[in-house]
Parts: structure tokens; sequence; C-alpha cells
């Protein structure tokens, strides 16, 4: 029960704070002194892990090629074919919830307290919210942004700038700490736990500068910060998870939620997880991804395909390719950093500016294993010795490294999966079309990603952000003149 009271009063606070668009003031937005920080903040972070874990969780799923559209539903074929642009209203709900939720509450919360390890621990959200605005779609309202009602129209800040900005901001909250300061807010995702709070802060530090580093933002500079931080070595213990759902109608987590209330099965498993899955001999294959029934064999389609007649022939039937398991999400956490993802990160870093092997070894080796014990699945270390063998030259390493953490983060957290891919250009796109693939399976390379067979963009093209907000594009009207398309790059992915 003490479960459901944190969901019901974090999506209450929710509700009430995302119900006006204005990013920077909510004239309907409750700031009485009721509602106080304690009782605020499970709603800052609700409000990410439903963006993250919702409509994020979904059309960057897509993306990563983990689902493809079912062949007899229709509800996601914009996604499979790229046909999006802002009037699909992809990134609105997300839009909403980061700034008319979390950063709105977190500013209101700054107003009622002084406590240093309270106003740490929303920085950190605050931080992570960010991050995930730049990571979608490029550039957002920074600067000018949750400045109050004097400025309806805040500027769109370059995402380099938000980065190094939100980045500065964290490092000034954490040196106001003071030690007589204890984190008092209701926080059901670490418990109150300020070290774990610095945990998860060090973390987001490492992924961004990793982002940076590969988008020649001060590189020499970031790898420092890199390895002072693997030599600190203080990241959280466990994973990062809002962990509030259960299985009733009411309680699910918000992507079954979604997909529930459709009423529909609308994702099949994708050619380049199934085949890598498949090829690497991985029990996790069966986590939720479902063998077909005639068969009991791993079946994914090929992204883009369920509407192109030169590929399906005859049209495809739902029992011809494998079905994503929706029960197994129904009552799972919204993962905002899984340890899983922390020790891919670390065994990249330890093998890149370190140049120290074993280091990097225990720590992809951990990192497999916490994945592997995340869904409660038998035969990490059988894996480990076989198809997942830490073995071959520096740069197959760190394919390795890539991989399996492309892997790791099916079912678990699609949006920093998608990130990856655009940072490190793993899995590789192939340079085989569907039609080829479909000709002759043995010239595809297993897990390469595959460029839509129907392609609404045109071109060999695969997702590289999202369009700006429509709703932004109505209210704001500094938003970006020139729309975004969904093959513009984010700063960071400059391969």
């Amino acid at each position: 029960m003490k479960k459901i009271h944190y969901l019901l009063m974090a999506l209450g606070l929710v509700w009430v704070s995302s119900c006006e668009l204005d990013i920077n003031q909510d004239p309907n937005y409750p700031t009485g002194s009721d509602i106080t920080p304690e009782l605020q903040f499970p709603s800052v972070i609700n409000a990410v892990a439903d963006a993250t874990g919702d409509q994020m969780f979904n059309y960057a799923g897509f993306f990563a090629q983990y689902f493809d559209q079912m062949p007899e539903a229709n509800q996601y074929n914009d996604l499979a074919e790229l046909n999006l642009d802002e009037s699909k209203d992809l990134f609105n709900r997300c839009y909403r919830n980061i700034y008319a939720g979390a950063l709105t509450d977190i500013e209101d919360i700054k107003t009622k307290t002084t406590n240093t390890a309270n106003i740490f621990a929303c920085q950190v959200m605050r931080t992570q919210a960010f991050q995930l605005l730049v990571d979608n779609t490029g550039e957002t309202p920074y600067t000018e942004a949750l400045g109050g009602g004097g400025n309806s129209s805040p500027k769109y800040d370059d995402g380099k700038t938000v980065y190094e900005g939100v980045l500065k901001e964290l490092d000034d909250a954490e040196k106001a700490l003071k030690d007589e300061d204890l984190i008092t807010m209701t926080d059901p995702m670490l418990k109150k736990d300020l070290a774990q709070w610095k945990g998860y802060a060090n973390a987001l530090r490492l992924r961004m500068y990793l982002r940076l580093i590969d988008g020649n933002v001060s590189k020499d500079s970031y790898t420092q910060k890199v390895k002072d931080l693997l030599s600190a070595d203080e990241f959280f213990k466990g994973d990062v998870a809002w962990d509030v759902y259960s299985d009733q109608e009411g309680q699910f987590n918000p992507w079954y939620d979604c997909v529930f209330g459709l009423s529909a099965s609308n994702h099949c498993a994708a050619y380049p997880i199934v085949s890598y899955m498949s090829e690497t001999g991985d029990p996790r294959i069966s986590y939720a991804i479902k063998a077909r029934a005639s068969d009991n064999t791993y079946v994914g389609q090929l992204p883009g395909s369920k509407q192109e007649s030169r590929i399906v022939g005859a049209a495809y039937k739902n029992q011809e390719v494998s079905t994503i398991d929706y029960g197994v999400t129904h009552s799972m956490p919204v993962y905002l950093f899984t340890q899983s993802e922390l020790q891919f990160l670390i065994a990249e870093a330890q093998l890149r500016f370190n140049s120290n092997d074993a280091d990097a070894q225990a720590a992809y080796e951990a990192a497999v294993e916490a994945d592997f014990d995340s869904r409660k699945i038998e035969g990490a270390d059988a894996f480990l010795a076989n198809d997942g063998k830490w073995t071959g030259s520096k740069d197959e390493k760190l394919n390795l490294i890539y991989m399996q953490k492309w892997v790791a983060l099916f079912m678990r957290d699609h949006m920093e999966a998608w990130s990856e891919i655009r940072r490190t250009d793993v899995p590789a796109l192939s340079p085989k079309t569907a039609f080829d693939i479909k000709a002759d399976a043995t010239v595809y390379t297993p897990g390469d990603l595959i460029a839509p067979a129907i392609n609404k963009k045109g071109g060999k093209n695969i997702a590289m952000s999202v369009p700006y907000s429509s709703d932004s594009r109505k209210f704001n009207v500094n938003t970006p003149e020139k729309a975004r398309q969904i093959t513009d790059k984010v700063f960071w992915d400059v391969k």
C-alpha cells in the first residue's frame, strides 16, 4: 500500500503541474505552503520517469531496433517507417512532463527549502531532465526557461551550453552541501541515502562526459574528469529505478499502461536484436521476446517492412514473427540508470582512457552479470565464457562492450540505448538493405541496424533526433524557425 500511496500522490502532483504548457510559469500551479518539498519531490522523479519510461521508451525502442510494428496492427507504422515531423506530436507529452512537471516542481521546491541535501537531490534530477531534452531535440530552452511569467517564450539554447550548464550546476550544488544537512524529502527511489544520490550524480557525469568527449568538446578536460571519476570510484549501488508500480490496473508501469489501454498487440521483435541474440546464444532472448508457437524459434521482422509488398509478398501474419511479451513490464520499474549501463560505461572508460584491460574486463563482466541478475535469468558465467567472452583487440573489446550494452538496455532504458547507438555508431548500420537481407540472409552481419524498408525520409536513414514539440511551436515564438528533421544530429553525435 505504501508504494501505491506514493504513486498516486506523485501522479496527482504531476497532473496539476502539467495542465498548462507555459514552461516558465503555470497560473494553475499550486504553490501554497501546504505543498511541502517533502510531499512534492516524488512528483519530480515521477515526471522524469513517466517521460523516459513511456513515450521515450516506445519510440526509442523502434529507433534502437528492438521493436517493429506487428503485421496485423497499425498503431506505430509512422515510427517503423520514420514518417515523423512536428505534426505527429511525438515529443509533446515528454516536453510537458519535464518542463511543466519535473522542472517546475524543482523550481518551486527551491523556494521552500534551504536544505542543501534536498537541493542537491533536486539538481541531480534537473541534470538528467535536461540531458534527456538535449538528447532528443538537440537544443532546448534553458538559460531563459523557468524564470517566471515575464518571459513566456524562452530562447532555445544549443545542446553544448545546456550540458555544460547543468553539469556546473551539479558541481556547485554538491560543493554547497553542508555536513549537517540530510535529505528530508520523501524519496521512494534512493531512500534518502545521500551517498546514493552522489553516486547517481557521478554516473550522470560519466555518461555526459563521454558524450562531450565524443562531441569534441574540451576533450582533454573531460577526459581528465572521467579519469578522476574512475579513480574515486564513488558510484551508486544497485539500480536507480522508480519502482512504484504493481500488477493492478491504474497502477501499471506507464509504458505497459499505454499498450494495455490500446487493447491490441502492436509490438513485434525487430530483426537486429533477434538475429544478434540468436547468433550469440543469449538466454536473455526469452525474457521479453516470445518464440513462435509453430516451431519454437525466434523471428524478428525487418524494420519498416510490414507494408512493403516486395518483401512480405502476401501480407505478414502475426504468428510469423516473434511478439514482445508485454507481461514482463506490467509492474516493471522505470530504470533511470541501471547498474549494468554504469558498469559498461566504466569498462569503456577504463579501456579507452586508462588502457586498463583488467579493470575494463572486470567492469564488463560485472555489467553482463548485473543484467542477467536483473532479469532473473541464469547462465551469465557460461555466456561470458563463450559468446560474450572478453577477447580480441582493443577495438574488438570496445565493440563487445557497446553491443552487450545495447542488449542489456533492451526492455530497460531504450532512450539511453538509442543515445548510445548514436554516440558510438554501434550497432553499425548495415550496408545491406532490407531487400538484400530478405533475398539472402547470409549477407547480413547479425546485430547490424537496418535502414527501414519503407523510409519516409528517403535514402538510408535511421533516426538521429526527434522534431521539436508542436506545442512549443504553437506557444513559444522562439522555437527555432527551421523545423527539426529526425535525420538532424545532436551536438555530441559527430561521427
